[in-house]
């Protein structure tokens, strides 16, 4: 009885274990419909993707940006795609960084005496306007392009920020976030 209740808490922990390792975290993905990703057996870094001055302020810290390069190389070996020693199949791209993102805000639907009403995704508040929301959205992005016709094949984006985060944090962030979006892969 003993023996059968242990063995059983220890599938329903490994069971809850794996659950844990499940990500949540929120990829994008888009695929070249008249292109296939299924030829790229090597691979080439085509370089980071940087916008300096844009409105996408990245993260330039070179041991995240090795990080990232080491989770990709990773993921991409799992399935058979390999640094090219000679000419590559393809091509890859990636990204990392961060923004700050103002989400709600005033609305021009007005309001009235007393207690006033505000509007906000669909919110009235009780008291008026709630006024918007300011948060630090971090992006980690990877492309693939044929080498050939520099066509892009494959493009993956999830939302994981790495603002301010260095050493083993940053390193599980980056290698989660790359997991995540390698479960888009095109096969």
């Amino acid at each position: 009885m003993i023996k059968h209740i242990f063995s059983t808490s220890t599938v329903a922990l490994a069971a809850v274990g794996t659950l844990a390792a499940c990500t949540s975290l929120r990829v994008t993905s888009d695929v070249n419909s008249n292109q296939s990703a299924s030829g790229c057996h090597t691979y080439a870094w085509a370089g980071s993707l940087r916008e300096v001055n844009g409105p996408m302020r990245n993260i330039v810290n070179p041991l995240n940006e090795a990080r990232l390069r080491s989770a990709i190389a990773a993921n991409l070996a799992t399935r058979g795609v390999q640094p090219a020693t000679a000419q590559a199949d393809c091509l890859v791209g990636y990204g990392i960084g961060s923004q700050t993102v103002v989400d709600g805000g005033y609305y021009p639907y007005g309001w009235g005496w007393g207690g006033g009403w505000g509007w906000r995704h669909g919110y009235v508040g009780e008291w008026g306007w709630d006024g918007p929301y300011a948060y630090r959205q971090g992006i980690i992005g990877v492309d693939l392009y044929d080498a050939k016709s520099r066509q892009p094949l494959w493009h993956a984006v999830v939302d994981q920020s790495v603002a301010g985060l260095t050493g083993k944090d940053a390193e599980n962030k980056i290698k989660e976030a790359v997991a995540a979006i390698f479960t888009k892969y095109p096969s």
